[in-house]
């Protein structure tokens, strides 16, 4: 009888999530959503099928442990490298404009200093769930927008690592708002360096050893004992679990194994993590929010606008045009999975103002139900503001790109292969000039964060006009047979070591292209246009195992996002 009324709080948990996963998915809601209405459900205020007890709390950690497990997975040197700009200069601006702005708006309703703090950073940092998703969903990943979207993110999970060790020393007594961040501090920087010594010297060899074996089922068990044994460890420390999470993740991270433990690890991920948001659902004061439910929609509607407008500030100062700014703005505005998590916390629960914390967890779920409409809205608005924005002048283009001494590539037709050579050519500082002359399709570049004037491909007198005479190679996007065939001959005379690349929608296509003399190319490799980007690249010179690890890089990104197809499938939207 006692196995029985044991096991009755998971399996009322384990139907809740179901039902909340299935819901979610055929209102077209974030599964995040969906888990804190049903922990609402089932909960105290609701139902009263269950309470929040220690097998529930454990539950619960133990998802918050799995998610920064993930997260550390995720982060590779390399990564922070191939990003560095946007995470030292637009990723921090975005945070200190965000994190200073809800930390004082949470200071003026009453919270302490250090529980302010905590409260207005976490509302700062966007969904990292979501976001990936998004961006996964529209193809986004590799250009500029998704690369500096993710790149924000990546450093938003520091800055929450660095967070939930500042939330938990709140709780000790005789802990000042100074200590605890020189605590925070120091405990982050030892994490950092202590799992990367661990990584290289202990955990690769012993995956080595592991593979060596040869059991099917011997990576999922050394990845489980590896994160809860980190999480126990940090936990004896006087540390959070949740830090033994990252640590552990952090130390598979620059591993060959890293692919092979994150799928092994993703189901009980995307398991606990629903337990998680579950739990805080059951927390939701419900007479109270619906009490101040126009408080509710109201503090949804700051996050998402006042999110919005300091996002779009910090993209203006770090270079972005108007509409790439705007986009990006509404990408980044809802609130974040890490905010439930800090709310979640005792010291943060007792420390702020009765009330506060349900209306907050309230419209921060508003927030992420509302954020893919959100950014529909902002690529609506910036391809808006694109189409009235004054065209670029070209002599302008052209002086930037010859600065470095190097000869210009010239990308005529902004479409999904012509976007895979302007990436090429951004990941090896090599000078181009992208011109469209489709006001749909320049637009949408202009908002994706491309760096893209107005020109057609079809008016021959733009050569001399963008200084196309001094090209080294031209390449053409989107192809019309008639006008490489009409250009050919004037090409031919004027520019004879001119390279020429063209990709084609069919082999027929292609055919005739390259009868002109145009390395043409069908792609049929995924992401779009690898094949031209390729070749590209090694007739600039750039060395063949350069351009062959760059590839196998775009590859990985396209077939293995942050956020996979599975994933979704099990709800794990909430990692």
């Amino acid at each position: 009888m006692a196995a029985v009324e044991a096991l009755q709080p998971a399996i009322v948990i384990l139907g809740a999530a179901t039902a909340a996963a299935l819901l979610s998915r055929a209102v077209r809601l974030s599964p995040i959503v969906g888990y804190l209405a049903a922990g609402v459900a089932i909960g105290p205020f609701g139902l009263g099928l269950m309470s929040e007890n220690e097998t529930t709390f454990l539950l619960a950690e133990l998802g918050v442990v799995f998610l920064l497990f993930d997260i550390g997975l995720h982060f590779s040197v390399k990564e922070m490298q191939d990003s560095r700009n946007d995470i030292l200069r637009l990723a921090p601006i975005q945070m200190l404009l965000c994190g200073s702005a809800f930390s004082l708006a949470a200071w003026m309703l009453g919270c302490p200093v250090p529980i302010a703090i905590a409260i207005g950073v976490s509302v700062g940092l966007s969904s990292t769930a979501i976001v990936s998703r998004i961006i996964s969903d529209k193809e986004l990943g590799t250009c500029p927008l998704g690369r500096s979207g993710i790149a924000v993110l990546i450093f938003q999970d520091i800055v929450a690592i660095f967070l939930l060790i500042f939330a938990g020393s709140m709780g000790k007594e005789d802990t000042s708002l100074t200590q605890a961040l020189l605590v925070a501090a120091g405990q982050s920087m030892l994490a950092f360096v202590a799992a990367i010594l661990v990584g290289r010297f202990l955990v690769r060899p012993l995956f080595r050893v592991l593979a060596a074996a040869k059991v099917k089922e011997i990576f999922t068990m050394v990845a489980i004992l590896i994160v809860v044994s980190a999480s126990a460890a940090t936990g004896a420390m006087g540390l959070s679990l949740t830090l033994g999470g990252f640590l552990a993740g952090l130390a598979i991270s620059d591993t060959p194994y890293r692919h092979v433990i994150q799928t092994e690890v993703t189901p009980f991920r995307g398991l606990l993590l629903s337990f998680f948001f579950i739990n805080v659902g059951m927390m939701v004061d419900v007479p109270a929010v619906l009490g101040a439910l126009h408080v509710v929609v109201l503090g949804a509607v700051t996050i998402l606008l006042v999110k919005s407008v300091l996002v779009f500030v910090a993209a203006r100062l770090s270079g972005w045009s108007v509409p790439g700014a705007t986009q990006l703005s509404f990408l980044l505005a809802q609130g974040s999975e890490f905010t439930l998590v800090v709310l979640s916390m005792p010291a943060i629960a007792m420390g702020a103002p009765a009330g506060t914390v349900g209306i907050l967890v309230a419209a921060t779920a508003v927030s992420l139900a509302l954020a893919p409409a959100w950014a529909d809205l902002g690529m609506r608005f910036a391809r808006f503001l694109g189409r009235r924005a004054t065209m670029k002048t070209v002599e302008l283009e052209t002086t930037g790109a010859t600065a470095s001494g190097k000869r210009p590539v010239i990308i005529f037709g902004i479409s999904k292969s012509a976007r895979q050579a302007i990436d090429a050519l951004n990941e090896f500082d090599y000078p181009y000039i992208a011109l469209d002359s489709d006001p749909e399709r320049f637009t949408r570049a202009l908002a994706d964060g491309y760096d893209v004037a107005f020109g057609d491909a079809a008016d021959f007198r733009l050569i001399d006009t963008i200084g196309a005479a001094n090209a080294r190679a031209i390449v053409l996007g989107s192809p019309r047979y008639e006008i490489s065939q009409a250009i050919t001959p004037a090409v031919r005379e004027q520019f004879p070591d001119m390279q020429r690349f063209v990709a084609v929608e069919s082999s027929s296509d292609r055919i005739r292209h390259e009868a002109l003399g145009i390395r043409a190319f069908h792609s049929v490799a995924k992401p779009h246009g690898i094949e031209l980007a390729a070749a590209l690249l090694e007739s600039l010179g750039i060395e063949r195992e350069k351009v062959t690890e760059w590839v196998e890089d775009q590859t990985a990104r396209t077939t293995s996002p942050r956020m996979d197809d599975e994933e979704e499938e099990t709800g794990a939207e909430a990692a």
